[in-house]
């Protein structure tokens, strides 16, 4: 066998390996979608019909309307104006603070830099779980339990030790020399990091957005533990509190999949719309330690 016809016949198995888990991976959300778009009848319908007869489209707005039905005035509007307000305040400010900090790690040279940074990576390994009830505490003791602040204000503080590290990799990768050209120019630390860092750091920051966005979208433990009042809610949780409404009812799996498709799309359009920023930020942040 020549080296080329086993290269291609190499070529061609790893493709079909490749659609192979892609559509593993992708059978749960097409089991979503299609009985998002079924009728009653169809639900338990035995062999599964994987193409809807009839495509019942309805679903969604009648399940939105069944939610301000049953959920004591938290409307889909309310709860996606929550949604929004908790991932996008929260994923800005963690980015922000995930940017100084990375900076300072990269860039400045002080006593017990190493010994910080090392402390700080050490935090990866605790289980998150131990962290609940100190930061329940912190939070109750501050007397902010039932608002925002912990989901919003918490991001201000650092970020998550994964993020710092994957943001100072890629800032280790920059140049030094842009840095002095602009010191010399006449720029303070500020204006270099705003005006030279930032910029050249854009697909790092995507591809870290993308990640922030996803688990604070996604989020359903931090919301379940200091929010009290379903006015505040957001998406993810206001879909278990539609799920227990409706558990005196006949299995309406359609509307909660219609509802969970819903929750899902926004992570998907994010994602396809900033993959190659996000390749190119994981890529280019793990060449240099």
């Amino acid at each position: 066998m020549s080296p080329k016809i086993r290269e291609l016949i190499i070529q061609l198995l790893t493709y079909i390996i490749l659609v192979a888990v892609g559509l593993i991976i992708l059978f749960p959300c097409l089991i979503m979608l299609t009985t998002s778009l079924k009728a009653d009848v169809n639900l338990f319908q035995v062999p599964i019909q994987w193409i809807p007869d009839p495509v019942k489209w309805s679903n969604y707005s009648e399940a939105f309307v069944k939610m301000d039905q049953i959920a004591h005035g938290l409307t889909f509007v309310r709860v996606l104006s929550n949604t929004l307000f908790v991932t996008l305040l929260g994923m800005v400010a963690e980015l922000c603070a995930v940017s100084f900090v990375a900076y300072g790690f990269a860039r400045f040279r002080f006593a017990g830099r190493k010994i910080i940074f090392f402390a700080m990576l050490s935090t990866m390994m605790l289980p998150g779980i131990i962290l609940i009830i100190p930061s329940f505490m912190i939070w109750k003791g501050l007397g902010l339990i039932d608002t925002y602040d912990p989901l919003v204000t918490a991001a201000w503080l650092g970020g998550g030790a994964w993020a710092v590290f994957l943001m100072r990799q890629f800032m280790m990768n920059i140049p030094r020399e842009m840095e002095e050209a602009a010191t010399i120019d006449g720029a303070n630390t500020m204006q270099t990091f705003y005006l030279i860092i930032i910029p050249m750091i854009k697909p790092a920051l995507l591809a870290l957005g993308v990640l922030i966005f996803q688990g604070r979208w996604n989020d359903f433990m931090n919301p379940l533990i200091y929010l009290n009042t379903a006015a505040k809610f957001p998406l993810v949780m206001a879909i278990k509190f539609f799920q227990e409404s409706l558990s005196h009812e006949a299995p309406k799996w359609n509307y909660m999949m219609a509802v969970s498709t819903v929750l899902a799309l926004p992570i998907l359009v994010l994602y396809f719309c900033a993959q190659r920023y996000f390749i190119e930020g994981l890529n280019v942040g793990a060449v240099k330690g």
